[in-house]
């Protein structure tokens, strides 16, 4: 364990913010920043501009914008990064119990905490988000590519759909397809299919930034959400992935291996309304039928 920890309280009694700071400056002197939110807006205000910033949140439930279990499902589906460790009330403990059951670390009955408890439960709940994270992640990746696969784009990318949808922030959903992976295949073996798989998933990585959201959701099939994109992203960010995969199939020439091809569509989402991750692929699944069809025609 890290020997500096940054918390989140969300936490409108000022009374019970400074029992809290209190308890951490006993429990480790030095050891915990905390940052105090009055409300949950204010709480998810700061997530936004800073998640990677706090090791954990501990959230009251009874806040006055924001009150029972619903407080908590708003801040764990906006934000399911950050590990949670629920405070209550002794009339709100079963509310507690369920936050537990949906995904919240631990919760603390208020009154009946002091500062070992309140280390230990902090503790275990930092090792057990970090663990579970671990296991999360390998059930979301792609083996072959190191890519997100399917179901973790769409968990990954409907997130950040919301937030776009929300400030109203415009994206790019990106579909690309490897062309002629079955003649691959059935002409130099699996092998030299898998090697294909694993160029294009590199030259994406290579064009796009860490920050989006890259995925190989098929046997052929990939993806990518660009975030913080204007309408004249898509020709710029094409014109970049044509240059990257130029510079892969150069290498892949030279080790006398298959040069790759890719089909590419996309589609800009201005996000003025509501929209989901899923209406979002199926936009750039069209745009990409319709450039097959003009590249390949039959």
């Amino acid at each position: 364990m890290r020997a500096f920890f940054r918390l989140l309280l969300v936490e409108d009694n000022p009374g019970d913010a400074r029992l809290a700071q209190e308890l951490l400056s006993e429990a480790g002197p030095g050891k915990f920043e905390l940052v105090v939110a009055g409300t949950l807006q204010a709480a998810l205000d700061r997530l936004e501009k800073e998640t990677v910033c706090f090791d954990m949140a501990l959230l009251d439930l009874s806040l006055p914008d924001s009150k029972g279990l619903e407080t908590f499902l708003h801040l764990h589906q906006a934000f399911p990064q950050v590990p949670v460790v629920i405070l209550t009330g002794l009339e709100d403990e079963k509310a507690g119990l369920e936050a537990v059951r949906q995904g919240a670390q631990d919760y603390l009955v208020k009154g009946e905490v002091d500062e070992k408890l309140l280390w230990r439960v902090i503790r275990y709940g930092m090792e057990r988000h970090q663990m579970q994270e671990q296991i999360r992640d390998l059930s979301l990746r792609d083996e072959l590519t190191g890519l997100y696969n399917r179901r973790g784009f769409l968990v990954l990318a409907e997130q950040q759909v919301r937030l776009a949808c929300r400030h109203r922030d415009g994206f790019l959903m990106v579909a690309a397809d490897l062309d002629f992976l079955k003649q691959i295949n059935d002409t130099h073996g699996h092998a030299e299919g898998d090697r294909a798989l694993r160029s294009v998933a590199e030259v994406l990585q290579a064009t796009f930034r860490q920050s989006d959201i890259v995925a190989r959701v098929g046997g052929d099939e990939f993806t990518v959400l660009a975030i913080h994109c204007v309408a004249d992203s898509a020709q710029r960010l094409t014109a970049r992935l044509h240059e990257e995969l130029e510079k892969v199939n150069e290498e892949l020439r030279r080790n006398k291996s298959c040069a790759v091809s890719l089909s590419v569509g996309t589609a800009y989402i201005d996000a003025q309304r509501p929209i989901s991750a899923e209406e979002c692929l199926r936009q750039a699944d069209v745009a990409l039928y319709a450039e097959k069809r003009r590249s390949h025609p039959v």
